[in-house]
């Protein structure tokens, strides 16, 4: 079978055998892809350290039949470098690596536009170009939209009534209209769902004016409206939320475990 090349991020990696590692890459061209990498946790390896998670590779590939083998590795991006040394940095981009992982879906299946989100996250935040946790919910919300999950903010996300409506329902979609608010829907501050459609349009300008308190509220709807979808808590927000001072904002966000999310997500 003929060997192919394409570029990478590294998602995660555990050990086979003695001195091989299992490599899961989220490619440009094929989605999600397992590889292994043989030899590469001896000390004479020629590429261990650009296959580390975080690390932006070009890589050259064997198929096999259950899985392909790296042949070659080139380091395009080392955002590693920048990310490591920093509590905040490490945890938020474990975000970015762990949600790019589920919303991938099946293994093969190409995401071209998820691999260049989460290389420009990752970017962002291995150089701090922003604070790593806006960077994370701004991925958070445009990743959920390449997988027909974003939540609605302005339209009903029941009805499709323009708004912008006060009540948010993390398992009715988003913002609702007050015909179709349903019990358990919260109002969250008119600034929080101004600050999700800043996140979704990019308009940094815009997030940069809304208070701290308001953003983190903005993360625990992002994290409960990601984590009904997915049906699962990632393993990495409780991480973030440790990272953050406790603020006593008493704002939890409703049922269907948005109030759980919220507790146990990310200040960001």
């Amino acid at each position: 079978m003929r060997l192919y090349r394409d570029h990478a991020v590294v998602l995660r990696q555990h050990k086979l055998g003695e001195a091989d590692l299992i490599i899961t890459l989220l490619t440009r061209r094929y989605g999600l892809v397992r590889a292994v990498a043989k030899g590469v946790r001896r000390t004479r390896s020629k590429f261990g350290a650009r296959v580390e998670p975080f690390a932006h590779i070009d890589l050259q590939l064997h198929p096999g039949r259950s899985l392909d083998t790296i042949t070659q590795v080139q380091t395009v991006d080392a955002f590693a470098i920048g990310i490591v040394d920093d509590y905040a940095r490490y945890t938020s981009a474990c975000a970015v690596l762990e949600t790019a992982e589920r919303l991938a879906g099946e293994e093969r299946a190409p995401a071209p536009d998820l691999y260049r989100l989460a290389v420009g996250a990752l970017g962002s935040i291995s150089e701090s170009r922003r604070e790593p946790e806006l960077v994370l919910d701004a991925f958070l919300l445009r990743a959920m939209g390449f997988a027909g999950w974003a939540p609605a903010i302005t339209d009903c996300a029941r009805c499709g009534t323009p708004g912008p409506h006060s009540a948010f329902h993390v398992a009715a979609g988003g913002s609702v209209c007050a015909v179709c608010r349903p019990p358990g829907a919260v109002r969250p501050d008119p600034a929080v769902l101004t600050l999700m459609d800043a996140y979704v349009r990019g308009d940094w300008a815009v997030v940069e004016t809304i208070p701290a308190q308001r953003r983190r509220q903005a993360s625990g709807l992002v994290a409960a409206h990601l984590q009904w979808h997915l049906e699962r808590q990632l393993r990495t927000l409780p991480l973030i939320e440790r990272s953050r001072p406790h603020d006593g904002i008493d704002g939890a966000f409703g049922q269907d475990g948005a109030r759980d999310s919220t507790q146990h997500t990310p200040q960001l």
